[in-house]
């Protein structure tokens, strides 16, 4: 298997050995693990209120602008954020702020670009859909800068940095969520969404003493490209798979339908912002392993997913036990359609936390290629799943069917995560290493 690219060089100590180097990573993964509860808790917030407050439709609309928040996210993690975590991990301070500067500056650039385009989209839509769109194009700078600066975080090593600006953006969000529910539009609660981002971002900046760099983005795009543009598509595909089944599960069966899958999603809330944060802990600790102890690379990943993979059945095996009055307090209206979805959506959890083990050895080994096969295969098996399932049984068909498809797709990673540990060890090859901008 070859580096796709990346410069390499021998590896060689990095200071952490033994006992030091797995406090180190159980600290690091601690922070992650925080971080990532309180990212959780600031989506659950936004997605409980916005159901609580609109009702399933308006819901259904809201949604629709989250999944393609969604999209844009993953193309700035892979044109921006995913090369600093796979290159920058653990690297001295000099080059990780040179890099976290190009990079953030980078994303920021993303989120202006794409977010104008939404907003031209909204303005030309009108209706429901339409101001909800404008006002996300608005947003999408701010929310773009802000989740930057985690990867940059967690690059370096100082997780508690991500966990205290993620706190302060949930802080930020009571304020503006009340004044938004005294609007009571869905426009007013994207714009909430973003207020509270923009907070967040400012303070990011003030943490790391670091300044995007905007006009260097193009450079850091380019420098980037063997793996960023792979990342790109693999990103893309699974949150654009995601975003045809939002929008061909709303022609097949109703918007009502999109509002019931997305309430089911908030009930597994914590782990599937998990797994979209993956890149933040996971990817980053994979690198650090790699560097250190790759004879361990491969039980890491099956730690990390297996991990995942049970957490999530043991929330789902609580969610089922969970007695509808306080199902309703949580979702409102919501509830009982979303209640009827929470075994397959549980089991699809399950699988991609499996999955996502193998997805982090890959691209700790730089090997973009092979992930983004898996992505793809995993992305075209989701979005057959779901619209077929869709057509066959309506919205808890869809649900069966992506459970079905993110089992396939996670088989598929770890058949390639062994293939590239075996070539691996056939082959030794040198560690990857940083590009300096």
């Amino acid at each position: 298997m070859t580096t796709e690219g990346v410069k390499t060089t021998t590896a060689g100590p990095s200071g952490e050995t033994g006992r030091t180097a797995k406090r180190g990573v159980l600290g690091r993964l601690s922070w992650g693990l925080a971080d990532q509860a309180a990212s959780s808790m600031t989506n659950f917030a936004v997605g409980i209120y916005v159901a609580r407050s609109l009702g399933v439709t308006a819901f259904g609309v809201f949604s629709l602008a989250w999944l393609t928040y969604g999209v844009v996210l993953n193309v700035a993690r892979g044109l921006a954020t995913d090369p600093l975590v796979v290159r920058f991990s653990g690297v001295p301070d000099a080059p990780w702020r040179a890099a976290a500067a190009r990079s953030t500056g980078a994303a920021f650039g993303v989120g202006a670009t794409l977010g104008a385009v939404c907003l031209l989209v909204g303005l030309g839509l009108g209706g429901r859909v339409g101001p909800a769109f404008a006002c996300l194009g608005v947003a999408l700078p701010a929310l773009l800068l802000q989740d930057s600066w985690r990867f940059a975080f967690f690059a370096a090593g100082t997780g508690k940095k991500a966990f205290a600006n993620d706190l302060l953006q949930g802080v930020a969000l009571v304020p503006a969520m009340l004044l938004a529910a005294h609007v009571g539009s869905v426009a007013a609660f994207v714009l909430a969404w973003g207020a509270s981002a923009a907070v967040a971002a400012g303070y990011g900046c003030l943490q790391s003493g670091v300044r995007p760099r905007v006009t260097e983005a193009r450079g850091w795009l380019r420098e980037q490209r063997d793996l960023g543009s792979r990342y790109l598509v693999e990103n893309v595909s699974l949150s654009g798979a995601s975003q045809l089944r939002a929008y061909g599960l709303g022609a097949i069966v109703g918007v009502g339908a999109v509002g019931a899958v997305r309430g089911a999603e908030l009930l597994l809330g914590p782990f599937l912002a998990l797994l979209m944060g993956l890149s933040l802990v996971t990817v980053a600790e994979a690198a650090r392993v790699l560097r250190q102890a790759p004879q361990r690379l491969g039980g890491f990943c099956l730690l990390l997913g297996g991990g995942q993979a049970a957490a999530a059945l043991l929330w789902g095996a609580a969610l089922l036990l969970m007695p509808d009055r306080a199902g309703e307090l949580v979702l409102g209206d919501v509830w009982h359609s979303a209640s009827e979805l929470i075994v397959p959506a549980t089991l699809g959890v399950a699988g991609a936390g499996l999955g996502s083990g193998a997805a982090a050895g890959l691209r700790a080994l730089a090997a973009a290629r092979r992930s983004l096969r898996c992505q793809l295969f995993a992305s075209a098996c989701y979005l057959g799943g779901g619209l077929g399932g869709a057509a066959a049984a309506g919205t808890v068909g869809s649900a069966w069917g992506v459970a079905a498809a993110t089992a396939c797709g996670s088989a598929v990673w770890w058949l390639q995560l062994r293939t590239a540990l075996r070539e691996r060890h056939r082959n030794p090859l040198p560690i990857p290493e940083l590009r300096t901008p």
